[in-house]
């Protein structure tokens, strides 16, 4: 039976308005890791233009998995922030995600005062040093997934998604580019998502069973050497087998070493050169080109490679990548995909769901110039419609 797009549906324990969901984008209003008013009116935004659920990213679980230090960071200081948070979209009659991760590789070490820490030691492609996070070191994290899991829950959060994409920790455990340890969670696949699959159990223990619990999952890094779709979908059916999750959010691409492959479309080189500290500027000019390629884009760019993955695991999927149109939605939920998460879309026109449902089918006028990437550090925005801030 074909699903609606503007039909109420079931994630797991929860029933959603519509088909619809913002995907975690990092919001950059957070200074100093405050959940601040600004950041709600944001998601309160959302949750009023019609989504059915928007989601908060990035909440950290570890200090050292902070992105940098304005990174929220889950615990009892950022929890009154996070209710009046969850109160203000809950008030629109959406539900309200948060995204759960630790940054590994990616987090900025001299930012968070703290190592940058991964399976294997060595140097990130912007010339971060990595520390191999010992095995006693990996059994704390995986605590606080679970600590941070009980805060958001406590706060009213609705559904946790846990980040295991673009080469944060967990994902770069499962990347065999990255991970070379020869211990219990390197070498084979099965040891590589070990890491994986112990958080999703230990944040899956930790919450009501109101909570719902998802997974933010990279089918392919875009790296060479990187994990592929063959062994995404490995992990998918192993994640799948253990019983923990309630949906599977399909992504792609490395911060690390690629992010254009998350992105496609234009690659803002210029605008992003500018948010790098003066020293950093010379080398990235040197390395842009094959930091931020260009991808072209085309509608639903990761659909071919979800589908693999959606075709043969029975958890609901959620596909996410550069759907402009309801019609694109409509086929996707027609091919076994059960919500749409928009991103570029919504940060251009909040409302745009509300308009669909209206019946004006118009697409978004986003042109994929992704000059919106590196708004990050200021407020991020679609620079066509809020060019400053």
């Amino acid at each position: 039976m074909s699903l609606e797009l503007f039909e109420t549906s079931r994630l797991g324990p929860l029933e959603l308005r519509n088909r619809f969901v913002k995907a975690a984008t990092f919001e950059g209003r957070s200074p100093r890791g405050e959940v601040t008013d600004e950041l709600i009116e944001f998601h309160r935004t959302m949750a009023a233009g019609g989504v059915a659920m928007t989601t908060v990213a990035y909440l950290a679980v570890s200090a050292d998995g902070r992105t940098d230090r304005h990174c929220v960071l889950l615990g009892d200081d950022s929890a009154p922030g996070l209710r009046r948070l969850a109160d203000a979209v809950h008030e629109q009659g959406a539900l309200l995600a948060a995204q759960l991760g630790h940054a590994g590789p990616v987090a900025n070490g001299r930012s968070n005062g703290a190592p940058s820490l991964a399976p294997s030691k060595g140097f990130s492609a912007m010339g971060s040093r990595l520390h191999e996070v010992s095995v006693e070191g990996l059994q704390r994290i995986i605590e606080d997934f679970a600590r941070g899991a009980r805060t958001a829950a406590a706060a009213g959060i609705d559904s946790l998604e846990i980040h295991m994409g673009h080469n944060y920790l967990i994902s770069s455990f499962l990347s065999p580019k990255l991970n070379k340890r020869i211990d219990d969670y390197g070498g084979s696949l099965e040891n590589r998502a070990r890491l994986a699959r112990q958080v999703a159990a230990a944040v899956r223990a930790s919450v009501p069973s109101s909570v719902a619990v998802t997974v933010k999952l990279n089918m392919d890094d875009g790296v060479k050497g990187g994990l592929g779709l063959e062994e995404a979908l490995e992990v998918a059916l192993l994640l799948e087998a253990d019983g923990h999750l309630d949906a599977l959010e399909l992504t792609g691409g490395s911060s690390l070493s690629n992010p254009m492959y998350l992105f496609r479309g234009d690659a803002p080189r210029k605008e992003f050169a500018k948010t790098l500290p003066v020293p950093l500027r010379l080398g990235f000019r040197i390395v842009g080109a094959k930091f931020m390629p260009v991808y072209p884009f085309e509608e639903a760019y990761f659909l071919p490679q979800a589908q693999v993955i959606a075709q043969q695991v029975s958890v609901p999927s959620i596909l996410l990548g550069g759907v402009t149109r309801p019609a694109t939605a409509r086929a996707a939920l027609d091919q076994g995909f059960s919500y749409v998460a928009l991103g570029r879309a919504l940060l251009m026109e909040p409302g745009i769901v509300n308009r669909w449902a209206s019946g004006d089918e118009e697409p978004s006028g986003c042109t994929h110039c992704n000059k919106c990437m590196p708004t990050i550090y200021t407020g991020t925005r679609c620079v066509l419609t809020t060019p400053s801030r």
